[in-house]
């Protein structure tokens, strides 16, 4: 299987840079059996039944783009130097992975500014990145992250654009709870209050689980045949009352449709690791799912549209086969879709 099987040619104006407004008006691309249907979000609940039960990811993602700077004092006099930093995951020691831009400007013991109330000592570094101590911790450290940082665009869009204030609530699902991830779950950035009620009227019941999601998720797969490529790891929970939600829908009938390939990816994860085929599980997930997959715990998938040659590509191919995958993106690229993060949805029905 190689990885030229997942590419595609996709035009460069079909990237979002910005979400649709509101939310639920993005357009929706409904592939069930041989059909492909042009929709709107706002007509989810006509293609859904009561009975079925969305499973929605509840991370948050925190503003993990900082600009700080470093300061030294030397024979030479004082110099100091700015340096990007973006938080990539918490280490159980207290400290955070991260990037820094340039890594060599800094040494080790060093000390980061990135405002009057947040700053972090540069304590080791491995593999090119560096493992930060911040000065805060808890409430104080989540208050001093929101004044000074950013929200961490993809870089297919940070390459247009700068993230700003708008993107705050933009890249933030709106029950977005335990923070944690520095990329959003993108398809569930389409859901509204509105929609949410809609859904709910129509017999459609909701799972929250969790799953951080990390900046690997923007990784390039860099081997040419995919079975061999090792994804990033990501922590994430199935509660015991998730659990017993999804186990009660799927006795009575009802589907069980994960909104985004995250949420997917943790319940395909705790079919896997929890005895009896499914249950309550936590801990890290490095889950791979490519042509050949067998599935045991989904029925059908809203997501966006992913990048060519991407782990994702890749996840929806082993749901829909990868014939159908090109002409479900064919079409999209024909009738002017919106593609990745604040592109426009599918929903997928094997």
């Amino acid at each position: 299987m190689k990885l030229d099987d997942f590419d595609f040619d996709l035009p460069e104006r079909l990237i979002a840079t910005r979400p649709a407004r509101p939310r639920s008006s993005a357009r929706l691309l409904v592939a069930q059996g041989d059909a492909i249907t042009d929709a709107v979000v706002t007509d989810l609940p006509d293609w859904l039944r009561p009975g079925d039960r969305l499973v929605l990811n509840d991370t948050r993602v925190i503003p993990a783009r900082l600009n700080g700077v470093r300061r030294r004092t030397g024979a030479a006099g004082d110099t100091q130097a700015r340096i990007e930093v973006t938080l990539l995951e918490p280490k159980a020691s207290g400290g955070w992975g991260a990037l820094l831009k340039p890594l060599k400007r800094v040494r080790d013991g060093e000390t980061i500014v990135f405002s009057d109330d947040l700053s972090a000592v540069l304590e080791s570094r491995e593999d090119g990145q560096g493992v930060l101590r911040f000065n805060l911790s808890g409430d104080d450290f989540d208050a001093a992250l929101a004044q000074a940082g950013a929200m961490p665009l993809p870089p297919y869009i940070a390459a247009k654009r700068p993230a700003d204030e708008q993107d705050k609530d933009d890249y933030q699902t709106v029950w977005a709870r335990h923070a944690g991830a520095v990329a959003a779950p993108t398809a569930s950035l389409h859901f509204d209050a509105a929609l949410l009620d809609a859904l709910a009227a129509r017999g459609v019941t909701f799972s929250h689980v969790t799953l951080h999601v990390g900046a690997g998720t923007f990784l390039p797969v860099k081997v040419e045949d995919v079975t061999t490529h090792k994804m990033h790891a990501e922590w994430g929970e199935v509660s015991e009352a998730a659990a017993a939600e999804i186990l009660a829908t799927r006795a009575a009938g009802g589907r069980i449709i994960p909104v985004g390939t995250t949420a997917l990816r943790l319940l395909e994860t705790a079919a896997q690791r929890t005895p009896g085929g499914f249950g309550a599980w936590s801990g890290e997930t490095d889950i791979f799912i490519y042509p050949g997959f067998r599935f045991t715990m989904v029925d059908a998938l809203m997501t966006n549209f992913h990048l060519p040659k991407s782990t994702l590509m890749m996840l929806v191919s082993a749901l829909m086969g990868r014939a159908r995958v090109r002409q479900i993106y064919a079409h999209a690229v024909a009738q002017d879709y919106r593609f990745f993060s604040y592109g426009d949805a599918s929903l997928l029905i094997p």
